[in-house]
């Protein structure tokens, strides 16, 4: 930021030309004496250039110090209507600020989308673990035992003698053949009349035989061609039955069951509309710019001894830090009265009366 010597030096110059209608250096009535009077200005003057040094960066103080530049006039070195016994020098009055509410839009109306999670479940499921497969499977022959006629000897021929057969016949030989005799009778009826008295009759005796059993030859002796008949022989032997074949044989697939994570729902997207978010802010609305007046300030004709220190005590009892109470104006007293003067909307510059009644020190 570019420096503004000439005004700095103005602003520097009219602390030193603080206006005094008097000058009194009687040390037995309290007031302090020119050369303790002229330590504490000096170092007073040191501790406000290097306090306005670095509100040279201050952008209201530069307006400001821009706008004495463009208006000399105002830029008087005496203040107006001084009273006598007061010293004067012209300080930075802050800006003045309203604060208002007001409803502003900090978010505006927009959409999210929200992702919905695909939703799982444990199912159990068949897991193939061995696929199914086909090999041949040898059927091994079948036997059963039979019994069968082994022929032992061949059938044949052979000339066979046969003897005479003779036959037992029995015959009725006659022996004496059938002839007639007389024979007395033996009764009344066989009478041959009754003068004789004696009865005859023929009779016919039948012939006699003997029966006489004799051998006849009923058949000559021959030869005959006799057929003999082949020898068999039953035997058990094993024989097959069935063949040895083979079979395809399928052996089916194993499975396992397992329990698997499956999709149950696939993962969604929802639009969410949100809406505009309204706030109540409060607002500080500026109704004065920052300036530079002519105030009533500490000097040696309105001080007594040891007032620094009741200055420092004082800024330390209101929570700002002065540094070291030793009564000597530094730099560290002077940021601690300008943060007090800041925080209470005082003028800022220098030690003024009205920041010297507000800490309370008389």
């Amino acid at each position: 930021m570019k420096r503004l010597p000439k005004i700095t030096t103005a602003i520097l110059a009219a602390g030193v030309l603080s206006g005094c209608a008097s000058d009194p250096r009687v040390t037995d009535s309290g007031v302090v004496t020119r050369a303790e009077y002229t330590a504490m200005h000096t170092q007073y003057q040191q501790a406000d250039l290097a306090r306005r040094q670095a509100l040279e960066d201050n952008s209201e103080l530069e307006n400001l110090l821009a706008s004495l530049q463009q208006n000399p006039a105002e830029d008087s070195l005496l203040p107006p209507d001084p009273k006598p016994g007061e010293c004067y020098a012209r300080v930075v009055i802050p800006a003045e600020y309203t604060t208002e509410e007001q409803t502003v839009e900090v978010a505006a109306a927009n959409q999210r989308i929200d992702l919905i999670p695909g939703r799982y479940e444990w199912v159990e499921e068949q897991v193939l673990v061995k696929e199914a497969h086909t090999h041949l499977e040898i059927i091994p022959a079948t036997y059963k035992t039979v019994t069968e006629q082994v022929l032992v000897q061949e059938a044949g021929t052979q000339l066979e003698k046969v003897p005479a057969r003779y036959e037992t016949v029995t015959e009725q030989i006659l022996i004496k053949p059938a002839h007639t005799i007389w024979k007395k009778g033996r009764g009344p009826i066989e009478r041959i009349d009754a003068a004789t008295g004696e009865i005859m009759c023929l009779v016919e005796v039948p012939a006699e035989y003997q029966t006489v059993t004799r051998q006849v030859l009923a058949e000559p002796e021959q030869v005959r061609e006799i057929t003999i008949p082949a020898v068999y022989k039953s035997v058990e032997r094993r024989v097959v039955d069935t063949p040895e074949t083979t079979r395809e044989v399928v052996t089916p697939a194993e499975y396992k069951t397992v329990r698997v994570k499956r999709l149950a729902e696939k993962p969604s997207q929802q639009v969410v509309n949100i809406p505009a978010r309204f706030e109540t802010v409060t607002q500080r609305i500026k109704v004065a710019d920052a300036r530079l007046e002519w105030r009533s300030i500490l000097c040696e004709t309105n001080t007594h001894p040891g007032i620094i220190s009741e200055i420092q005590q004082a800024l330390n009892s209101h929570g700002y830090n002065p540094g070291p109470i030793d009564g000597v104006i530094g730099q560290e007293t002077m940021a601690a009265v300008e943060a007090y003067q800041q925080d209470n909307q005082l003028p800022i510059g220098q030690l003024t009366i009205q920041t010297l009644k507000s800490l309370g020190v008389q």
